[in-house]
């Protein structure tokens, strides 16, 4: 049966520097939870807390209501695969995923048939009796995978355990990861500093930022809702827009926007219309909007944006521009090819619905 993780309270200092400031997390059972944020947040140590690598200055870690935090890494019975996979290069496959169960001194024949069922979840009984070195990255992280699994423990722990490989390869990968974590049932826990890859593998997603966590909530839910200015500018590509709230009627306000100080935007007044809410006059604001939110317009369609193409790059599926607006450059993703009237140097207007603005407070959170 699945189990699940509680962390309370949880602390952790390296000298002057606080890596962990009292993190409070659940991760339900069966669930495939991901913990997402740049580098130095304190992602890792987070989960190193958690496999017994790294002691806690203060808090609790439980699983499945069992105290975790007292016991050391081996009677945990958790689950781990590293950003470099730890394979022992003098030992084939089949042995690299014996290893942990000889460890705890299991009969040969349990062995046997535990590292036969490892390797064919994750499709690699044909390698099981070559080495490592024979092995593609993405073999590698597999034989890593079924090493982990092997013992069949309560929860997985996986460390960006796809880093290391090329693009296309991690795509494969992660489909291959969320194909045995769903078969298995297993509660897992993964770090990662890649967005795209956190939104594509999660139940939930938790974003964190300065050994705090910012927000939790399915991959949806984080995209489209960012609690914070940091979430919304971390998860995906956003437009941050700042202004004045100049006047509220009619359950519309109207907010006068200004460009960035560094910005070379044209000169002109910008206002906006957006949804009342709390809302009031004088209020500043900080708004922020996703590239796929935007659409080319014609002059005086409610929130038009006159401004001038800068750059123009073909992706295949999306084209994105990015246009200089007398509020500040912004950045736009349009499906397809948007047709070759449209070039650098030429003039565009850009237009969204007010209802897809996520409005903070001008500069604290919302």
């Amino acid at each position: 049966m699945s189990v699940g993780l509680t962390i309370k309270g949880l602390r952790k200092r390296f000298g002057d520097h606080e890596a962990l400031a009292g993190v409070d997390l659940e991760i339900r059972p069966g669930e495939f939870f991901t913990l997402v944020g740049p580098s130095g947040c304190g992602k890792t140590t987070l989960l190193r807390c958690v496999a017994g690598f790294c002691w806690p200055d203060a808090g609790e870690i439980s699983c499945d209501g069992q105290r975790l935090d007292p016991l050391p890494p081996h009677k945990r019975n958790l689950g781990m695969v590293f950003q470099n996979y730890a394979l022992f290069p003098h030992l084939s496959v089949r042995e690299n995923v014996a290893y942990g169960l000889r460890a705890r001194r299991m009969p040969q024949g349990a062995v046997a048939q535990r590292v036969e069922h490892a390797l064919q979840q994750v499709r690699l009984a044909h390698r099981a009796a070559g080495f490592p070195g024979v092995l593609s990255g993405g073999e590698q992280q597999r034989v890593a995978t079924a090493r982990a699994l092997a013992i069949e423990p309560r929860l997985l722990l996986m460390d960006e355990p796809l880093s290391n490989l090329d693009a296309k390869l991690r795509v494969q990968m992660r489909e291959e990861i969320r194909r045995v974590q769903r078969s298995l049932g297993i509660t897992t826990f993964y770090v990662t500093h890649d967005q795209e890859e956190a939104l594509a593998l999660s139940d939930r997603i938790a974003v964190m930022d300065n050994g705090r966590l910012e927000q939790i909530g399915e991959p949806l839910q984080i995209y489209r809702y960012p609690a914070t200015p940091f979430v919304a500018g971390f998860i995906g590509h956003t437009n941050f827009l700042t202004g004045e709230v100049v006047s509220v009627a009619g359950g519309q306000a109207q907010v006068r926007l200004e460009p960035p100080a560094e910005s070379e935007a044209p000169s002109g007044e910008c206002i906006i219309t957006l949804p009342a809410g709390d809302l009031a006059a004088g209020r500043r604001v900080m708004i922020a909007l996703r590239p796929e939110r935007f659409s080319l317009a014609s002059a005086g369609e409610a929130n038009a944006l006159a401004g001038r193409i800068e750059e123009i790059m073909f992706l295949g599926a999306v084209t994105r521009l990015r246009v200089q607006t007398a509020a500040g450059p912004i950045t736009v993703e349009l499906h397809g090819d948007i047709g070759e009237g449209f070039k650098p140097g030429t003039e565009a207007h850009l237009t969204f619905d007010g209802q897809a603005a996520t409005i903070f407070n001008q500069p604290s959170e919302r």
